[in-house]
This record gives C-alpha cells, structure tokens and sequence, in this order.
C-alpha cells in the first residue's frame, strides 16, 4: 500500500543488511540486480546503492548493472567522496527518464562533494543534524532551532554550489533516532524542527527525508498477540510527519505504511511520547507492543 505524496527510497541495497552483505561478499551482482527489480515491483521511487567500504569500481559496476535492468532513478549512498564520484559518474540519465540520481548525502564536514555537481547533477539530501559550534568545529545539534538554522544554511551553500538548482531539488534530513531509546526527547526535537523548516519560507518548496527504520530499531518486530509492532509505529510517525512537509523515506517497500486514525493504538503510542520524558517514553512504547 502507498500514501499519495510519500516517495519511498527502497533501502535494501545497503551493506548493513546481512542477506545484501553476503550477496555484496559473493560478488553476486544478479542478486543485487534481482533485489532492485523487486523492489521496484513494489513500488519504489527510487533506489538506494549503498555498498558500504568496497571499492569504487564495485560502486560503478553495481550502478552499471542495476541500470542496465532497472528505469527507477537511484540514490548514490555514502559519505565517501570517492564512492560517491564513482557511484555518479557510472549513473546514466536517460536510463531512469533523465530523472537525477539522488547524493546520500552532504553535511557541512563534507561540503567539497558538491564539487561532483558539474559533471553529473544530482539532488543532495543534506543532513541538518550538525552544525559548527563557535570554534569551527561540527558538532551535534541539540535544539530544533540549531537544525532550523542548519537547514537554511545548508539550502544556502547548495544552491551557490549547484549553480542556481531550486530548493525543489533538495532533500533535507532532520534526523531520526530510534523511539525505544530516546531518553533525551529526540522525537520531540525532530517534530519541532520539521515543524520550524516547514513554515520557514526561504525553505518553501524543499523536500524532506529520513531513515524511518531508523525510528524502529531495537523493537521485537511482532507483540506478544502476533501483531506487527515496526509497521504500526513507523505508520504512525508518517502520519504526524508528513503534514510537517515530510514526502520522501528511505524505507522498506515490504512494509504496509498507511496514514492511521488517532485512536489507532500506535498513533496513542507515539502522540503520548511526545509529551513525555525520559525513560517515561521507553515505558510507554513496551507498553504498546507487550
């Protein structure tokens, strides 16, 4: 099932899933290639090519033989400018409809990668989660207002770095942290700082991403009854997000996401997080799923 508005970046082609690990340490490429096909059959926007520390040549071969099976536009995921040139330079346009591939993505400590723009355009996520403190150097943000004012600086540089490229061509990345350890009001911090972006008009028109596994990480995937507990909960985060200008995930076109009622049990769940605090947020979420 879909929700109209929400694009999903399938993220199964990363090297921290153990079953692509293995396919990655095979060197079985059709395995890769047969993971982008099914994921496209499900209704993925876009492709994620993560193949963690291999070598370029690996990156470009894998983008290459994806391509030569697969239209869907891909997403070039590392932090290594290396990997990264590699993963773009083998992207072809016109075998995705001469739609951009997505950078996966650039922070302020990695700002040269924009440097790749001119020879293959893209659309960068930029991560919003850190900025530099009063010595220059990065540091985590720990307010909304810090990643509020992260985002309009980032959107500033990109826009110098690629040539003019509307914000409609950016990706911004507030961050997610895993629900069942957030001690210090991560959800709440995030909600606010998408909020702020979202009604922040220099901003108008960006687009906005996360790792929305990432929020389920650590939890059973079943309660005791047999009853899916990530699909809820991630289900019920998108329903309070994407009002807030969230339309893009890296995610799982295996999960059943849906927009849910407010008396939805896990939108209850994650509506009381947001008020609570502390280890009160990691009893309410056992709650839900035991």
């Amino acid at each position: 099932m879909s929700i109209p508005g929400l694009s999903i970046i399938a993220e199964s082609i990363n090297d921290s899933v153990p079953s692509t690990h293995a396919l990655f340490e095979e060197n079985n490429i059709a395995g890769i290639v047969e993971l982008a096909r099914l994921q496209a059959e499900k209704g993925a926007a876009y492709i994620d090519v993560n193949v963690g520390r291999r070598s370029p040549g690996f990156m470009a071969e894998v983008v290459h033989r994806i391509q030569e099976h697969i239209t869907l536009p891909l997403s070039i995921d590392t932090p290594d400018p290396e990997l990264a040139a590699a993963g773009l330079y083998a992207y072809n346009p016109e075998r995705a409809g001469n739609r951009k591939p997505i950078l996966n993505s650039i922070s302020g400590a990695r700002l040269e990668m924009f440097d790749l723009f001119a020879r293959q355009p893209f659309m960068p996520i930029l991560l919003v989660t850190e900025g530099l403190d009063d010595s220059g150097e990065m540091v985590m943000n720990k307010s909304a207002a810090q990643n509020h004012a992260t985002a309009l600086e980032m959107v500033q540089i990109a826009r110098e770095r690629m040539q003019g490229a509307p914000v409609s061509e950016m990706i911004l990345d507030p961050g997610i942290a895993p629900i069942a350890s957030d001690m210090n009001g991560d959800l709440r911090r995030l909600v606010e700082a998408m909020t702020l972006i979202h009604a922040e008009e220099e901003l108008a028109g960006v687009n906005m991403s996360l790792g929305l596994s990432n929020f389920t990480q650590m939890l059973p995937s079943k309660k005791a009854d047999g009853s899916p507990v990530k699909g809820p909960l991630e289900s019920a985060f998108l329903t309070i997000a994407m009002p807030l200008g969230l339309n893009m995930v890296i995610g799982s076109v295996n999960r059943k996401y849906a927009l849910l009622e407010e008396d939805h049990p896990a939108m209850q769940c994650v509506r009381e997080a947001l008020t609570l605090e502390g280890f009160d947020v990691i009893m309410r979420v056992m709650a839900y799923y035991s």
